[in-house]
C-alpha cells in the first residue's frame, strides 16, 4: 500500500502463493523471490516455477551464504521457529522444516543439511533457463565479482555484506558501493542492502550510486511494534528523512 517493493524470502513462513494474493489488490506492486539453491535441484526448481506462476517479477539470489557464517547468539538461544511457525514454501513441496527441537541452532542445521555450498557462477545459467524472470544477484561486495555476475547474464546487482551476520570484519555494504558501481559501468543496475537506518543512510546510497536500496531490520522492529501499522510507520519514518535529507541538501529530485 506504500508502494514499496517486497522481496519474500525462501525461508518465508507465509507462502508464495499466499503473499501473492494479498498483494494482488495492488497490481503495480513491486514483488521479488529470493533463492537460496538447495541441495535438491527438483526443489529449487520449483520454487522457481512457484514464484513466476504467482506473478514476482524477479528472482533475487543470495550468493553469500554457501555456509552459514559463525552466529553465536543463534547456537547460545538454541535458535529455532515457534510451534506454530513452519517454512511454507519447503514443507509444502519437500517436507523440509527448521527444527522445532532444542540444541544446535535450527537454521544452522538447515542450512548444513539443505542448502547446497558448492554453487558456481554457471548455476546463474541454469537458473535462467528455468523461466523468464530476471536474475538479480545479492551479496556483491567486490568489482571483480559484480562484472562477473553482469557477464552470467544478471539484470541488478545487490551490494550487501548480509547485514554483517556471514563473515566478521567484511567490508561494509556502503564502502563497497562506489567501485562496484564504476565497474559494471551502467550495464546493470545496482541496489544497496544493509545498515539503512535513516532517510540519510538512502541519501548517501544514492549518492553513491546506488538505483535504490533494501530494508530488513526496520521493518522487522516495526512489525514487532504495532504490526501492519508499525511497518506503514517505519516507511512513512524513512520516507519523510528522505525529504527533508534532499531538501536541505538542495536536491528537488532523486536525480539531484
Amino acid at each position: 500500500s506504500a508502494g514499496v517493493g517486497m522481496v519474500l524470502s525462501t525461508m518465508a513462513t507465509k507462502s508464495i502463493e499466499e503473499v501473492a494474493t494479498r498483494c494482488n489488490q495492488f497490481p503495480d506492486s513491486l514483488r521479488w523471490f529470493q533463492l537460496y539453491i538447495h541441495k535438491d535441484r527438483g526443489l529449487t526448481r520449483a520454487l522457481v516455477e512457484k514464484a513466476y506462476k504467482a506473478g514476482y517479477k524477479a528472482l533475487c539470489l543470495t550468493v553469500d551464504a554457501p555456509v552459514l557464517g559463525q552466529r553465536e547468539r543463534d547456537k547460545r538461544n538454541e535458535f529455532t521457529l515457534p510451534l506454530d511457525l513452519h517454512l511454507a514454501n519447503l514443507a509444502t513441496i519437500s517436507g523440509l522444516d527448521i527444527s522445532h527441537e532444542k540444541g544446535e541452532s535450527g537454521l544452522f542445521t538447515y542450512f548444513a543439511q539443505q542448502l547446497n555450498p558448492a554453487v558456481t557462477w554457471h548455476d546463474l545459467e541454469w537458473l535462467q533457463s528455468l523461466s523468464p524472470l530476471p536474475l538479480v544477484i545479492k551479496g556483491i561486495l567486490h568489482p571483480d565479482d559484480a562484472v562477473r555476475a553482469v557477464e552470467y547474464g544478471a539484470k541488478a546487482i545487490v551490494v550487501s555484506n548480509h547485514g554483517g551476520r556471514q563473515l566478521d570484519g567484511a567490508i561494509a555494504s556502503l564502502d563497497a558501493l562506489t567501485e562496484i558501481v564504476a565497474a559494471v559501468d551502467g550495464k546493470v543496475e545496482v541496489l544497496l542492502d544493509g545498515g539503512i537506518r535513516r532517510g540519510t543512510d538512502i541519501l548517501k546510497a544514492l549518492a553513491l550510486g546506488a538505483k535504490a536500496v533494501l530494508i530488513g531490520r526496520p521493518i522487522l522492529w516495526g512489525l514487532a511494534v504495532a504490526g501492519q501499522i508499525g511497518v506503514s510507520h517505519v516507511i512513512s519514518l524513512l520516507q519523510d528523512e528522505l525529504n527533508v535529507a534532499m531538501a536541505l541538501s538542495g536536491c528537488t529530485k532523486l536525480q539531484d
